[in-house]
């Protein structure tokens, strides 16, 4: 691909994810808003990519022909009706990114020319305010240096790795699903302390709080969960008899059993979702 300033990206779908994805790029300033174009059936999302400069269009092969790397955006039932019209225009110079979950590498090159240039970028809910949880997976005919530019190209979205298609499943069940599951334990947290007398509005705000200081002291630490868990506990103190409570509860296995359902329902459709 050519160098940031002067690539040429585009997105076929507006959704949040197309918004996050491309708010993240434009942010590092290394891309041109104006070499930026989004295409979407409906107008309902395109003021909130005009106010960044982008360029907006009805027309998908519009932004095919005026693009290098071209995100597709859409709805996973969509991919297929939507490649139908688009595939006789793609190019060998064409890098194709599906952030569609569920439709797999070799889903998408039976639908595109032989040779094409195909990854699948799977981002979550938080990549809207730049604190995603990325991962990026290759198909046969992409170069390593494509993948190492558009990992580079991402990384204001959040924390972007590269890993095997294999991975996808699994991350979309812990930073795809797993959003909901923290929200989850935000709201029971807060329904505790409402319990204890707390107002509930104040007890939402501490939830959150709570869980965003511990977030950023796991991410930018380099201790084990344990060891942070471990510095919290006193002898006798009030963590270790809440842990006790959680532990009664069955939280571990509950949470590893609904990363689990998570990843093998993102198989299930994956399985459905074959050419």
């Amino acid at each position: 691909m050519e160098e940031s300033p002067q690539l040429k990206i585009g997105f076929i779908g507006a959704g949040n994810m197309a918004y996050g994805i491309a708010k993240g790029i434009l942010r590092s300033g290394d891309v041109i808003a104006s070499n930026v174009t989004v295409s979407a059936p409906s107008e309902n999302n395109f003021p909130r990519f005009r106010a960044m400069g982008v360029a907006v269009t009805h027309s998908n092969e519009a932004v095919l022909r005026g693009s290098r790397l071209v995100f597709l955006a859409v709805k996973p039932h969509l991919i297929s009706p939507v490649l139908s019209l688009l595939s006789e225009h793609v190019t060998p110079q064409h890098v194709i990114v599906s952030v569609a979950a569920g439709v797999t590498i070799a889903t998408l090159e039976k639908l595109l020319p032989g040779g094409s240039c195909v990854m699948r970028l799977m981002p979550n809910l938080p990549c809207m305010l730049q604190e995603g949880a990325l991962l990026l997976a290759s198909g046969a005919g992409v170069k390593q240096e494509v993948a190492s530019q558009l990992k580079s190209l991402l990384s204001p979205c959040g924390l972007v790795e590269v890993g095997p298609e294999s991975w996808i499943d699994a991350h979309t069940g812990l930073s795809g699903s797993g959003v909901a599951f923290v929200y989850v334990f935000a709201e029971a947290l807060a329904e505790g302390a409402v319990k204890m007398g707390m107002p509930s509005a104040l007890a939402q705000r501490f939830a959150a709080q709570t869980i965003l200081g511990a977030g950023y002291l796991l991410r930018d630490g380099e201790k084990h969960p344990a060891q942070l868990k471990a510095e919290v506990c006193t002898p006798g103190g009030t963590t270790i008899y809440g842990l006790h409570a959680l532990e009664k509860g069955g939280i571990r296995a509950a949470a590893m059993g609904a990363v689990q359902a998570a990843t093998e329902r993102a198989r299930e459709l994956g399985d459905s979702k074959t050419v």
